[in-house]
């Protein structure tokens, strides 16, 4: 029984690794060329993703690389008013670790024998147990899973729906070595998070373990073309920061210093969802997980529910060698449930951070009463 696993992000990597210490094999193929052929991104909150890291046999190791200082926080208004600072002890539990993407999929990769990942596979379709890739080539199949992100094109084999555009571009800056380059900066961001909210925007600055801050300006309430229309001239780094820092009017000066302090890296992203509490029928032979299945708005959910498939459909199927359907229809109606509340939490939270007060309102969310 051959399971097929198209896309090496942490869920299919997830799902590959707990096969693996059940013993079950499967093979991932990847279109990029290599695990380094391009960023992994920035830091992630794993907390109920550490279920999966368990079942992987990789808890010990993820504690390794996990950041606990990357549990900090802090909470301001664009005026510059202070309204919740979290310092974690050096002791505390590791119940929220923030860890670079990079280091997570690189401790996923490393504990797969070597020939799993099969690099440079665009998967194109698949029919009659055959699947076909974009250099021609073509392998066979028993169990498709579709683990290849929003843009997935193994979900046309199961349902027609398509990510939708939820009213919020984000513009991706950053500061290299910030310690180094800009130590009062560094300081006023601190060790984890630093949030700002207010008037349909937000300014999220993330301590990476390299020394880079990342920092995502959100622009709610807008259209998926407002790039067009946005004035940001995203080929001239210098004049696209001093744009981002006029479309802040009236915010504290240090948070346009932050803007101003960004290298030349400049990303437009719009962001987009599949509709809450999606589900399909379940279908012989292919199954979905991670963003391919339940794509929702990125407030820290979509990875630890990738890692929770990946492992759930292992146990699932490691559970039902001898039936993949019946491993499959038990883990969807298990992964419905459980990811259509999750997107249902991150829709609410999504709309929550474009009302005018979202800073007030968030406080309110982490000091209920």
């Amino acid at each position: 029984m051959t399971i097929a696993i198209v896309g090496a992000g942490l869920g299919g990597l997830t799902l590959a690794r707990v096969l693996h210490v059940n013993g079950l094999d499967s093979v991932v193929y990847e279109r990029e060329p290599s695990r380094g052929a391009r960023g992994q991104g920035g830091m992630l909150d794993i907390h109920s993703g550490q279920r999966a890291l368990r079942e992987a046999g990789l808890i010990d190791r993820f504690y390794g690389i996990a950041r606990g200082e990357g549990q900090d926080m802090r909470l301001l208004e664009p005026d510059g008013t202070l309204l919740l600072q979290e310092d974690t002890p050096d002791d505390a539990p590791l119940e929220r670790p923030e860890v670079d993407r990079a280091d997570l999929r690189d401790l996923l990769l490393d504990s797969l024998p070597e020939d799993v990942v099969r690099w440079g596979r665009a998967f194109t379709s698949a029919d009659n147990g055959l699947l076909h890739f974009g250099d021609g080539s073509s392998a066979t199949y028993d169990l498709l899973v579709g683990a290849d992100g929003a843009q997935s094109r193994v979900r046309t084999l199961v349902t027609e729906a398509r990510p939708a555009h939820t009213g919020h571009n984000v513009v991706e800056i950053g500061i290299p070595d910030i310690d180094r380059t800009h130590p009062d900066l560094a300081a006023m961001v601190g060790r984890g998070t630093y949030w700002v909210l207010g008037n349909g925007v937000s300014l999220a600055a993330q301590r990476n373990g390299d020394g880079r801050v990342r920092i995502g300006l959100g622009f709610y309430n807008t259209a998926e073309d407002w790039f067009a229309t946005s004035g940001i001239p995203f080929d001239d780094p210098a004049a696209a920061r001093a744009r981002l820092i006029e479309l802040l009017p009236g915010w504290d000066s240090r948070f346009t210093a932050l803007i101003a302090a960004c290298d030349d890296t400049v990303v437009p992203r719009s962001i987009t969802t599949l509709p809450v509490g999606l589900t399909w029928p379940s279908t012989p032979g292919v199954t979905l997980l991670g963003d391919a299945a339940h794509l929702m708005p990125p407030v820290g959910e979509g990875a630890n529910m990738a890692l929770l498939d990946g492992a759930l459909l292992g146990l699932a199927l490691a559970a039902h060698p001898d039936d993949f359907a019946v491993a499959v229809k038990g883990y969807e109606r298990e992964m419905f449930e459980r990811t259509g509340a999750a997107a249902r939490m991150s829709t609410d939270m999504q709309e929550l951070l474009a009302l005018p007060d979202a800073a007030q309102k968030m406080l309110a969310f982490f000091q209920p009463g």
